[in-house]
């Protein structure tokens, strides 16, 4: 923390935990929005690779937490029902994270900003996603490719799954512990492909797992949102969370 502190002064680091405390409320309400909220903050006042190392252990962290809080057989059932989903994304993430250090910053934030504000504006017009029965596994593998690539890319795998999620009409519940399930699977890869990469390095990691404190208090606190949450109320948190970080993220890939 102290190189950080050297690195950033205070205000870098009160606005990186004050980043964190926020994404771990929005992921306590809907279940995953940790990445989306806080990078998009920290690309504000932290060069967009930091910022992306900065997320890698409160990542793992609370997204264990988060798979188990219905218990280990619940997860455990969720984890060989969507056993191709995250084998697939399992493989991509692999490969997409050594992207992460030959994209520019404004294209890094550009396609991502475009991506969520895109998928969450054309929900809140009417479009809903489906796919007939027969397309599941197509729709699935879709889904774990697209998550793979932006979650090497930037860590944030969240879209492509709420998409798919959403259009195989999965409970809330049973929506929150899948993708804490994936996104616990992804942050492993991430924490040994960025620790070879170089993005995180003697700075960051001891930083990112300082900051898993903040992000889990934040996280505490949204689980007594989102208890209190009806489905169709969940889907349009959702939305707004998506639309909200994506706009960021663009503004910030103008700027950049």
């Amino acid at each position: 923390m102290e190189d950080f502190y050297v690195a950033f002064g205070p205000g870098g680091v009160l606005g990186t935990v004050a980043a964190m405390v926020l994404g771990g409320f929005a992921k306590g309400v809907v279940g995953f929005a940790l990445p989306l909220i806080a990078v998009s903050i920290m690309a504000s006042f932290l060069p967009a690779k930091v910022a992306v190392a900065l997320m890698v252990v409160p990542i793992l962290v609370s997204n264990l937490l988060q798979a188990l809080r219905g218990g280990m057989a619940e997860a455990w059932a969720s984890l060989v029902k969507y056993h191709r989903l995250n084998l697939v994304f399992f493989v991509t993430i692999v490969f997409a994270a050594r992207l992460v250090v030959l994209m520019p910053d404004a294209m890094l934030y550009g396609v991502l900003g475009a991506t969520i504000t895109g998928f969450g504006a054309a929900q809140v017009l009417g479009w809903r996603p489906t796919f007939a029965p027969r397309r599941a596994r197509l729709a699935e593998i879709l889904a774990g490719i697209a998550a793979g690539i932006f979650g090497g890319i930037a860590g944030i795998w969240g879209p492509p799954l709420v998409i798919y999620l959403l259009a195989a009409e999965v409970p809330k519940v049973e929506m929150v512990r899948v993708q804490s399930i994936t996104f616990a699977l992804g942050a492993i890869v991430l924490l040994v492909s960025h620790a070879q990469s170089g993005v995180l390095d003697a700075m960051t990691l001891p930083m990112s797992t300082w900051l898993t404190l903040p992000t889990l208090a934040g996280m505490f606190l949204g689980y007594g949102v989102q208890d209190r949450l009806d489905q169709e109320l969940f889907r349009k948190v959702t939305l707004i969370v998506l639309i909200a970080a994506g706009l960021n993220l663009l503004r910030r890939a103008i700027g950049a």
